[in-house]
């Protein structure tokens, strides 16, 4: 039984339903994330716990949890377990490798190889000196304990980048994800996770999909003071970066297809993108945010009749849910608060669930803090409410609905007691290289 755990990250259920008709499978209508960003959503996905009670979330972002994470249960059962991500957040720095054999990543993770020359901090450090700078630096890359070629080239890409040329040249890890699975010789009993960026800020596909320039975006920024480019053209600019995304995923899910029996494709998080006059993901739980597309395909299925594989199922359901699914796909014990969505499993557990805000990073707080702006509303913790036919969440202004429910607040209030939380500090002190590509996310 081969399994592929496929996150589209920060997808919009809305730009997936406009630009993912190909893709085949149970679709879920009514899907939503535990939180509102990476870390702690991926927590979720990954050990079947709200983040709070693994203590996964912003000031606390390394995924050091007791529980056994995916990839560790597959492993422990006897599969070989593989990772691609192109996601900083999920990577080694923050223990996301956990209990894969195999851990891959993109550009941006490849030049946080401890053997590829600290460009981030070089700049950083010699931002005052003229030219000249760069001539030690290769005088350093050449004499070094680094790996020559790839601090060359990545060198060379954030020069290029500094010119404006970058972005033409290289997306951000679709086509290294796609290389990824047509090299890997894929055998019996393997669980494959994927994390693709490319609906991520900044919005910056190949020219060939581009129809508008990328725009300047800082979300928390643009959130609290309006944003710098025009609203029209992020806006454009999202969907052309889903509409290249889209294609990407095409081609991988085609190979994929191939050789898996399961392949679960969802999101993490979406994306505001004015509503609310907010932007990005990281300032609340609004429900272009936490409502995520999900699709199965289970070959199965297929193999019975394509069209049984091509169905809407309108239930409400969490990312707690998929945790239980992929794990079930392969017949694997272990605790989750999810319900298993394969056909043919109760599908019993809990109908209302909540989704997460924990406040600001510290990396946020002391970007923002510097520059003058107000965090405290920021840092307040908010949860929002997910039931059946039902969205309701706090936010700065007050809570606000969708539709009704009776005391949703009490309810609220109700689940968050039922959480074991873990509350920690613990936030991870990193290299300049991983700062360097946080911030080009948006992270810091």
């Amino acid at each position: 039984m081969n399994v592929a755990l496929v996150v589209l990250d920060t997808l919009r259920k809305d730009a997936f339903d406009r630009h993912f008709d190909w893709l085949p499978g149970q679709r879920f209508e009514n899907a939503y994330s535990t939180s509102h960003w990476t870390v702690p959503a991926h927590a979720s996905l990954f050990a079947g716990k709200y983040a709070s009670e693994l203590g996964v979330y912003a000031g606390a972002q390394l995924l050091d949890c007791e529980e056994p994470v995916l990839a560790e249960s597959f492993r422990d059962s006897g599969y070989t377990t593989r990772a691609f991500s192109a996601n900083v957040n999920v990577s080694r720095p923050f223990d996301f490798h956990r209990g894969f054999d195999q851990f891959e990543g993109s550009w941006r993770l490849e030049a946080l190889s401890e053997n590829v020359f600290d460009w981030d901090g070089f700049i950083a450090e010699t931002r005052e000196q003229g030219p000249e700078r760069y001539l030690y630096a290769l005088q350093g890359v050449l004499t070094g304990d680094c790996d020559t070629v790839p601090s060359l080239k990545r060198g060379a890409l954030l020069k290029l980048r500094d010119l404006g040329w970058g972005r033409a040249t290289r997306d951000d890890g679709a086509a290294e994800a796609l290389q990824f699975v047509r090299e890997t010789d894929f055998a019996d009993d393997e669980f494959l996770f994927v994390n693709l960026m490319e609906a991520h800020t900044p919005y910056a596909p190949p020219e060939e999909y581009r129809t508008v320039e990328p725009p300047e975006l800082n979300g928390l920024r643009a959130t609290l003071e309006g944003p710098k480019s025009n609203p029209e053209t992020i806006r454009q600019a999202y969907d052309d970066s889903v509409q290249y995304l889209s294609a990407m995923y095409r081609a991988i899910f085609a190979e994929l297809r191939e050789e898996f029996d399961y392949i679960i494709t969802l999101s993490d998080h979406g994306e505001v993108l004015g509503e609310y006059d907010a932007w990005e993901h990281l300032c609340g739980l609004y429900p272009e945010v936490t409502k995520v597309p999900l699709c199965i395909w289970e070959r199965k299925r297929d193999e019975r009749s394509e069209s049984r594989n091509n169905t809407a199922r309108k239930e409400t359901v969490s990312l707690l849910d998929v945790h239980r699914t992929v794990l079930d796909t392969a017949g694997i014990s272990g605790e989750s608060r999810g319900r298993s969505l394969l056909e043919g499993t109760e599908n019993a557990g809990e109908t209302e669930f909540l989704a997460e805000y924990h406040g600001l990073t510290n990396r946020h707080r002391i970007a923002l803090g510097r520059d003058g702006f107000d965090t405290e509303s920021l840092d307040e913790e908010m949860h929002a409410l997910i039931a059946p036919d039902y969205y309701g969440w706090e936010a700065l202004d007050g809570f606000h609905e969708l539709s009704e429910i009776d005391k949703p607040r009490e309810r609220i209030e109700s689940l968050v007691n039922e959480l074991d939380r873990r509350l920690i500090e613990n936030d991870v002190a990193v290299s300049e290289s991983v700062e360097a590509q946080l911030r080009d996310l948006g992270y810091a």
